[in-house]
């Protein structure tokens, strides 16, 4: 039973599926742009602290030691006379030692902190947008890496038979030449056409080599027995129009710039707020206990101190640097603005350039595959005829050849193909894992988000901060990055 099992794991063929994912699992570029979406989430967590309270302990402690020039009398009760049963020293010591506690809390930051949150949070969509976009070519490197491997195989196939075939077609003539029935001429036609075979097979031996290290590079493992590719006909749009639409909605490019326009907007609001009050609360409580003279001990007593205040400032004069800010922050945002439109452009002429290389290749499909019906038609016919004294070895060569670059053509048609439909689909934004490998655990980066969100540092009166901090504060629109 094992040794049927072992077998059929090794007949099993390694199909587009596997290879995506696997790819989809351990590509170290997907891996690093999911590790830099991480990172992007800890700015919300980070913009959040703008609402809540810092505590701050500290503590010393401190000792002095002071050499006198000359003896000196003790004299505490400050009269200027030695005290009465002292005598004069030539050091004095002093130390002490203290421990407070700071809690320190915003109440209104005239909408810098709102605003910088929506700033961070449409980062934060912006970024899943990249992560999308390099989902999006990572699996269209695979499916570029199957399909090269796939058509070099078959290439290799094709060099293969031809050699083959010529081989044989050498051995005819040689019997041929032997007994009569041709010359010298057609045996050499066979032999250069045998050689000039041989080093077709070893250049296409070469390009499979090339063809299975990238794909060693995209998916992480050489390929095996890789079975034929599924079609993508069903996951396309039946019109360029539709494929438009698509993208303008889908697009991880186009939604990525729409994302950090919104940034940009929010941090226009950001900017706006220094010229607006801040208030913050602060409550503070401190321990201290001091001793000179060398007697007793410093942590004999302490004082205890409360304090709490509450402040107010906003900003009368700075120099010019706020309006600067301001008007810097407003051109970011129109250029953020006019990214968008850029991004609109290049993807409708992505979506363009792949529609129609979609369209010529399937063109050129149906072309090649009648091209080969009848190429070995016209092959077996000139064989037929060449045996009964019609045609000549060379015209035999000549139709043998035309058969094998129609083949080749053909399987390299088809691999353009399979291309051109997956580039639809990633000009669209529909190139995905949930289609291509449905039953793999996609990573989600919600559930980082929520995750580093939610940990510790929230406290109760957080939400009750931030509607104080939009009151009067710049008008900033809305982010969900729960989305």
């Amino acid at each position: 039973m094992g040794l049927v099992a072992a077998l059929a794991s090794v007949s099993h063929a390694e199909t587009l599926t596997d290879a995506i994912t696997l790819a989809y699992q351990t590509n170290p570029t997907l891996q690093q742009q999911r590790a830099s979406q991480r990172a992007t989430d800890e700015s919300v967590v980070q913009a959040k602290t703008a609402f809540r309270p810092t505590l701050n302990a500290s503590a010393d402690v401190t000792g002095q030691r002071t050499d006198y020039a000359n003896d000196r009398f003790i004299d505490r009760n400050g009269d200027g006379l030695p005290d009465a049963g002292t005598s004069a020293v030539d050091h004095a010591n002093a130390s002490g030692s203290s421990a407070s506690l700071a809690l320190s809390q915003p109440l209104y930051t005239g909408g810098r902190a709102s605003a910088n949150l929506s700033a961070a949070e449409a980062d934060v969509l912006s970024s899943r947008e990249g992560l999308r976009g390099v989902e999006q070519s990572v699996l269209a490197s695979v499916i570029q890496a199957y399909v090269d491997v796939r058509r070099d195989q078959e290439r290799l196939r094709i060099a293969q038979d031809n050699v083959a075939v010529l081989q044989r077609q050498l051995d005819e003539s040689q019997a041929r030449f032997d007994v009569g029935e041709i010359t010298r001429t057609d045996v050499a036609q066979s032999q250069a056409r045998l050689a000039a075979a041989k080093a077709t097979l070893s250049s296409t031996q070469g390009a499979l080599a090339i063809s299975r290290a990238a794909y060693a590079a995209v998916v992480g493992q050489n390929p095996t027995d890789l079975a034929a590719e599924p079609s993508l006909a069903s996951l396309l749009p039946p019109s360029v129009e539709q494929a438009f639409e698509a993208a303008d909605a889908n697009n991880p490019q186009v939604q990525s710039a729409r994302y950090a326009a919104q940034a940009a907007a929010a941090r226009v609001a950001l900017a706006k707020a220094a010229t607006r009050p801040t208030v913050s609360a602060r409550a503070g409580l401190g321990y201290a206990a001091g001793q000179s003279g060398g007697v007793g001990s410093q942590f004999d007593d302490y004082d205890r101190n409360l304090s709490g205040s509450v402040t107010a400032s906003i900003p009368l004069f700075t120099g010019g640097l706020t309006s600067s800010q301001i008007r810097a922050a407003r051109e970011r945002e129109n250029a953020a603005r006019i990214a968008v439109e850029g991004a609109q452009r290049t993807v409708l002429q992505q979506v363009s350039n792949a529609w129609s290389t979609l369209l010529a290749s399937r063109a050129n499909l149906v072309s090649n595959e009648e091209q080969v019906r009848a190429a070995r038609i016209a092959f077996e016919g000139v064989r037929q005829e060449q045996q009964v004294g019609l045609r000549t070895t060379l015209d035999v060569l000549n139709q043998e050849q035309e058969l094998r670059n129609a083949e080749v053509a053909l399987v390299v048609a088809r691999h353009d193909e399979y291309v051109a439909s997956a580039g639809v689909l990633q000009a669209m934004g529909s190139l995905n894992v949930a289609t291509l490998a449905p039953g793999v655990e996609r990573y989600d980066p919600k559930a980082s988000y929520d995750r580093v969100t939610h940990s510790f540092g929230f406290v109760p009166w957080e939400p009750a901060v931030q509607a104080i901090d939009k009151i009067g504060a710049p008008a900033v629109k809305s982010v969900a990055a729960t989305k």
